[in-house]
């Protein structure tokens, strides 16, 4: 189920979509306005079909984006954080954001003396 967040980022990628498109074939007018030739007017209407696919693609490339970003929010693995979300690094690894302390795995040293808070005497060689 898609939630609010992810259908208003399709919602506003669609849009985005349709503009680059209405732009596409205002521009195919204004250069089939100027061309002299037939070939010069096929050129433009295949510029708009470029056009109007590099903002398809682009759309379907935020939509992939937008399902994945749902898909990771709800990721609770051993490396999820409670006080950010995780970060793609350029390799594919996810990691905490800088200056955030992910709690260690499994137990713990303590780090209190384990003599009870005595010292045992000993201060070393001399």
């Amino acid at each position: 189920m898609y939630s609010t967040k992810q259908k208003v980022s399709d919602a506003a990628a669609v849009a985005k979509e349709h503009v680059d498109i209405l732009k596409a074939k205002a521009q195919e007018k204004a250069e089939k306005a100027t061309a002299r030739t037939k070939e010069e007017k096929e050129i433009a209407q295949e510029m708009r079909k470029a056009k109007e696919a590099e903002a398809k693609m682009k759309m379907h490339e935020a939509k992939a984006e937008h399902a994945q970003e749902k898909l990771l929010g709800k990721h609770h693995g051993p490396l999820h954080t409670h006080a950010g979300h995780l970060q793609q690094d350029n390799t594919g690894h996810y990691h905490a954001p800088v200056g955030t302390v992910v709690p260690p795995m499994g137990p713990v040293a303590p780090t209190y003396p384990l003599g009870g808070g005595q010292g045992t005497g000993w201060t070393g060689p001399k």
